[in-house]
């Protein structure tokens, strides 16, 4: 309502500004006109045009910046907001001395000139620093209340919010593990995951293509799952150039964690004391540990490297070497571990028949 509002005051403004625009004309034009009333509604017809098209304008943008705000969290909307308040006083703090020194008349102007540019220059780096250490400064002064409201509102979970990346998207057990409930707190998708995602779904390389389309459809099949739990975040960096590094930029400024298969990422995020979650890490740690002695049923599908050895594989995929399983191929049979062996691979474990098949 009120940017069709906005529309009407454009309008009417630059109408009347159009229809006394006339008495700023010479005099001498003035008298040679016939008819300066029509000429005054004339003139504030194609004003009105004119205010037509400014707040039209006006109106978009308008418009931009509401659903802008709208999609911001609250917490960067309060530190911004703290920033910007910030800026404007040590501006005025520090601008204060200026107007006590004593400046020639024809310098006058100087004096509003340095208040003008203090006042934006102060103001824009309120916010900037709002943008980096804000939440942390708010949460220094006052510990509690902040936050304690936030969670209150329903805006943070007790459990600090996850950020993903694409290669974790693509992967596709995230969704399982959300079923599970082993993964806590709101996932925030950042808009140039998704843009990512939208460029390998559109690219001529086939595979490419259909990592893309799957990660696009696995985000589509969570966000109908956890509607109140997948957030896409339309925050950017245009000053940074890759994914990865926005990446890290944005789990430092709300203070998350990043969720990623990538091990370059991660180490790269460990250096900078972000904390991370990787899948590939807890599929490693929630294997069946298997010691020598324990029993085991699978499936024997291949030769091994060695003379009568047979290889099968587990469920998680571990491969078991058997001995003396070759002429077993095809088959499932018990086999007993003697030991195991992790390698940078993965893991291997070497097994015997069972005692019945043995004898």
């Amino acid at each position: 309502m009120f940017d069709i509002f906005l529309v009407l005051i454009f309008v009417v403004a630059i109408a009347l500004v159009g229809f006394d625009v006339i008495d700023l004309l010479p005099a001498s034009i003035r008298d040679q006109a016939s008819n300066l009333e029509a000429l005054r509604w004339i003139g504030a017809g194609f004003a009105s045009l004119l205010g037509l098209s400014i707040g039209l304008l006006a109106q978009s943008s308008y418009r931009r910046l509401e659903s802008q705000f709208r999609q911001t969290p609250i917490e960067i909307i309060v530190t911004r907001a703290v920033g910007l308040v910030i800026g404007l006083l040590v501006a005025n703090l520090m601008l204060a001395p200026i107007f006590l020194l004593p400046i020639p008349t024809e310098f006058g102007f100087l004096k509003p000139t340095f208040a003008i540019l203090g006042s934006i220059s102060f103001a824009y780096l309120g916010v900037s620093l709002a943008e980096v250490h804000g939440r942390s400064f708010l949460q220094l002064v006052s510990p509690n209340s902040l936050d304690n409201l936030l969670v209150s509102e329903g805006t943070l979970r007790s459990s600090p919010t996850k950020v993903i990346d694409t290669s974790c998207i693509i992967d596709g057990r995230l969704e399982e593990l959300l079923k599970t409930g082993f993964v806590e707190g709101q996932i925030l998708v950042p808009m140039f995951v998704l843009n990512e995602l939208q460029q390998l779904a559109d690219a001529s390389n086939d595979q490419k293509r259909a990592k893309g389309r799957r990660g696009l459809d696995i985000l589509q099949s969570m966000q109908d799952r956890f509607p109140k739990r997948i957030n896409i975040n339309p925050a950017d960096y245009e000053d940074i150039s890759t994914v990865d590094a926005k990446l890290i930029h944005l789990t430092q400024e709300i203070n998350g964690v990043l969720l990623t298969n990538d091990y370059n990422l991660q180490k790269v995020a460990n250096l900078q004391k972000i904390d991370i979650l990787n899948i590939n890490d807890l599929a490693q740690a929630i294997r069946p540990i298997y010691l020598p002695g324990d029993n085991l049923e699978l499936k024997i599908l291949k030769q091994g490297r060695e003379d009568n050895q047979g290889v099968g594989y587990l469920e998680d995929g571990t491969m078991v070497v058997v001995e003396e399983g070759q002429s077993f191929m095809g088959t499932d049979i018990n086999v007993t571990v003697t030991s195991s062996l992790q390698t940078s691979a993965g893991r291997m474990i070497f097994a015997k028949l069972a005692s019945s098949l043995a004898t």
